[in-house]
C-alpha cells in the first residue's frame, strides 16, 4: 500500500500552503485531488479543492503510481526539488541525490545499491517506506521530466527523445508520457512554448529556485572564482564546461528575465546526459534551497540579523563536480583567489582534457582523478608538498579511499579527506561546503571568518552550534561582510563600518 506524505506531514498545514497558494512550498510536496486524478503544486493557480478530496504525497513518482496525472496548467514535474535530500544524510535522502544524478540510467539499482554500501532488497525497502515508492518509479518520474523538456524545447524525432529521456522502448515512452501527463507525445510537442534558442545544438531551460533567489549574486561569486579555460564570466553569464557520464557539455548560465531563476543554455555531446547536467547546474546553483527555514534560523541571531535581512534567500555557490573542488581546494590553500585561479588554469592545461573545439574561451574538461593521479605537475608551480597532496588526493579518489559523488556519507568522506597528508580541518571542510553541498558546514581557522565575527563581537568558539543547521550559510553572510565585493547586495547601514574593520 502506498504511503503518502499526509501519513508525516499534518494534513492541516499542507492544506494551508495550498489554500495559500504558497510557492515557498513547491517542490516539498503535491497535491492529489481525487476527483479529478490530477496531482498539482502547492502554488497552482486553479481553483483550490475541498480538503477532503485531496491527499499530499512527497515526491511526484508516488502521486503517479497512485494513479494521478500531471497537472497541464502549473506543471509540478518542473518545481523545485525537495530541500529535503539535500539536507538529510541517511541513506534515502543519499539515493535521492544519485537518482537525481542519473545512477539508475547508467547502472540500474543494483548499481545505485552498491554506491550506497546496501542490497536491492535492503535499499528498496528502506525508499519504499519512506517514500511509498522504490528507485525505479522515482527514475521514471525523472525520465518523463526529461522527456517533456525535450518535447517541449527540441526538435528531435520523437524515437530519438524516448531514448534521450532513459526509455528502453517507444512503447514504454509512449505508455509512460500518456499516464503521466495525460497527453500524447505529440501533443505535447504541440504545446511547446517558446524557448529563446538562437543556435542548433542548444538546449534552454528555466532552472526554477524558491524565492526569494538573488541569481545575479551567486553567479557573480562564481564568476569571480572562474577558470581560464575552464569557467568564464561577462558580467551576466557564468559558462563552464561539465563533466558527464557521457562526454562533456557546455553550460551558459544567466539570471531568468522574471527573475524567478536561471535560464540555462547546455550543448549537450549525448542528450542522455540532460538530467544529470540539470542536476549538477541546480546543485551548483543551490536552486533547492529553503531560505525560509534558513533564514528564520539565522535572523533569530542578534550577530546575522542585520545581514541575512539585508541579503534575504542568500545561497551558498557549490562545486557540479566534488572531486573538482576538492583538487581546487588544495590548490587554493593559502594563496589568493587570483592566485588558486592562476595554478588550477595552469593544471587543466597540464592534465584535463581539450574540448573537441573550444566553445569562446572554453577549452577543456577538468582532469578525472585517474589522468591526474599518474600526471606530471612540475610545471604547474605546485611546491614539492602540495604536488604530493594534490596526488595522493587523486589516487585516493581514483581507487575509492575517498568517494565525494553525489551518495556519499559526508562525515565518512570528511574522515577520509583529513587522513591524507597535506589536508586539514579547512579544507576538508570546504569540500563539505562546496563540494557535496552540506547545508551544515563551518570552517574552522578561515581568516575572512573570523575577521567577520570579531567585527560583529562573535566568538567562533560556538559558531557551528549557534547556527545549526544552516552553518553553511552563515558562512556566505560572513564573507560578504569580509569580502563585499564577492557580492552584489549592499551590506546595511549597520554593518558597514563593521565591514570596513573586517
Amino acid at each position: 500500500m502506498l504511503t503518502s506524505v499526509s501519513d508525516l506531514l499534518d494534513h492541516e498545514h499542507c492544506y494551508r500552503a495550498v489554500a495559500g497558494r504558497d510557492a515557498r512550498f513547491d517542490g516539498w510536496f503535491v497535491t492529489a485531488v481525487r476527483t479529478t486524478g490530477i496531482y498539482c503544486r502547492p502554488s497552482c493557480p486553479a481553483r483550490t479543492p475541498l480538503a477532503r478530496h485531496v491527499s499530499f504525497f512527497s515526491t511526484a513518482a508516488a502521486a503517479q503510481a497512485a494513479g494521478f496525472r500531471a497537472c497541464r496548467r502549473c506543471r509540478p514535474d518542473a518545481a523545485p526539488g525537495s530541500p529535503e535530500w539535500d539536507v538529510r544524510a541517511d541513506v534515502v535522502a543519499r539515493a535521492m541525490r544519485l537518482i537525481a544524478d542519473g545512477e539508475v540510467e547508467r547502472s540500474g539499482v543494483p548499481g545505485l545499491a552498491a554506491r550506497l554500501g546496501y542490497s536491492e532488497r535492503q535499499l528498496h525497502r528502506l525508499v519504499v517506506g519512506e517514500l511509498g515508492v522504490g528507485p525505479l518509479a522515482l527514475a521514471r518520474a525523472q525520465r518523463a521530466q526529461t522527456a517533456r523538456v525535450l518535447l517541449e524545447t527540441t526538435d528531435l524525432p520523437v524515437a530519438d527523445v524516448a531514448f534521450a529521456a532513459g526509455f528502453a522502448s517507444i512503447r514504454q515512452f509512449n505508455d509512460t508520457v500518456r499516464e503521466v501527463f495525460a497527453a500524447t507525445p505529440s501533443e505535447l510537442r504541440s504545446r511547446r512554448r517558446g524557448t529563446g534558442q538562437s543556435a542548433p545544438g542548444w538546449l534552454t531551460l528555466r532552472l526554477a529556485a524558491r524565492p526569494p533567489y538573488a541569481a545575479e549574486e551567486v553567479l557573480l561569486f562564481l564568476g569571480a572564482h572562474a577558470v581560464p579555460g575552464l569557467e568564464e564570466w561577462d558580467g551576466t553569464t557564468f559558462s563552464r564546461v561539465l563533466d558527464l557520464p557521457h562526454g562533456p557539455a557546455v553550460v551558459h548560465l544567466s539570471p531568468a528575465v522574471d527573475g524567478s531563476g536561471v535560464t540555462a543554455r547546455i550543448r549537450l555531446t549525448q542528450l542522455r546526459d540532460l538530467g544529470a547536467a540539470v542536476t549538477r547546474c541546480r546543485r551548483m546553483l543551490d536552486l533547492d534551497a529553503d531560505p525560509v527555514a534558513v533564514d528564520d534560523v539565522l535572523g533569530s541571531d542578534p550577530a546575522l540579523r542585520p545581514l541575512v535581512s539585508a541579503a534575504p534567500g542568500r545561497r551558498v555557490p557549490a562545486s557540479p563536480d566534488a572531486d573538482e573542488l576538492a583538487v581546487r581546494a588544495v590548490l587554493g590553500q593559502q594563496v589568493s583567489v587570483a592566485g588558486a585561479r592562476t595554478l588550477t588554469a595552469r593544471l587543466l592545461t597540464a592534465a584535463g582534457t581539450p574540448l573537441p573545439e573550444p566553445v569562446g574561451t572554453l577549452t577543456h574538461t577538468f582532469p578525472r582523478a585517474e589522468a591526474l593521479a599518474d600526471a606530471d605537475l612540475t610545471a604547474v608551480g605546485l611546491t614539492g608538498a602540495r604536488r604530493r597532496t594534490v596526488h595522493a588526493l587523486a589516487t585516493a579518489l581514483a581507487d575509492g579511499a575517498v568517494a565525494l559523488g553525489p551518495g556519499a556519507e559526508r562525515e565518512e568522506a570528511e574522515r577520509s579527506l583529513r587522513a591524507l597528508p597535506g589536508i586539514g580541518p579547512w579544507t576538508a571542510a570546504l569540500v563539505g561546503l562546496r563540494g557535496l553541498a552540506d547545508p551544515d558546514v563551518w570552517l574552522p581557522g578561515d581568516l575572512a571568518l573570523r575577521k567577520s565575527l570579531t567585527a560583529l563581537g562573535a566568538s567562533d568558539s560556538d559558531a557551528a552550534r549557534r547556527w545549526r543547521p544552516w552553518s553553511s550559510y552563515a558562512v556566505l553572510h560572513l564573507w560578504a561582510l569580509a569580502v563585499p565585493a564577492l557580492f552584489t547586495r549592499p551590506l546595511p547601514p549597520s554593518t558597514t563600518d563593521l565591514a570596513r574593520s573586517a
